[in-house]
């Protein structure tokens, strides 16, 4: 082999390592932070103390990032007995609405993007569940009819929004009296 021929393949060699090595740490490391229940908050999101990984993460798998103050992010990709949350599966949420300014809980497709549903029930909130801090609520997660309605299968992805959230929540967002994620049903 030639030397300019092993030098390209070096640099090929080099650009693919880097590359892969880049998407492996920006969508498949585990995001860092704090768990309630089945939900996962990075703490980092938002934030001007996050690292080059982090800013990444949210660039490529987030719209946007606030900080703290102004926005919590918890992220469900599991059940509460652990089973990966799938679109073709139902789901029953229920909790207390939490001690925030407004939330909302957002349910997307594998690929970060609402599913293309008719009906535009995306996402529950304060105003839909039509309950006041502390107060209890139950919503549906699925295909059909639904309060958040899914279509087609693959990986579902709940987002809880807590949009200026409680003192104590910004303090320790651990102690979020997160809503539970129950499979209901067989699931396909």
């Amino acid at each position: 082999m030639k030397r300019g021929s092993t030098l390209a393949l070096l640099y090929l060699t080099a650009v693919v390592l880097g590359l892969g090595s880049a998407w492996f740490a920006v969508k498949r490391i585990g995001i860092e932070g704090v768990s309630a229940g089945a939900w996962r908050a990075d703490l980092l999101a938002g934030s001007a103390d996050a690292g080059l990984y982090t800013r990444a993460r949210i660039a490529v798998n987030a719209v946007l990032a606030l900080d703290r103050s102004e926005t919590i992010y918890f992220l469900a990709t599991l059940d509460d007995t652990g089973r990966p949350l799938r679109a073709e599966c139902r789901y029953r949420l229920s909790g207390v609405a939490p001690d925030a300014l407004w939330w909302s809980i957002t349910g997307y497709a594998e690929d970060n993007f609402l599913f293309p549903v008719e009906s535009g029930r995306y996402s529950v909130s304060a105003e839909s569940t039509g309950v006041a801090v502390g107060e209890s609520f139950v919503a549906t997660v699925g295909p059909g009819e639904a309060d958040i309605e899914t279509s087609g299968s693959g990986a579902l992805r709940l987002t809880l929004r807590l949009y200026r959230p409680a003192a104590a929540l910004q303090r320790d967002p651990a102690s979020l009296d997160a809503p539970s994620i129950e499979r209901i049903g067989a699931c396909p």
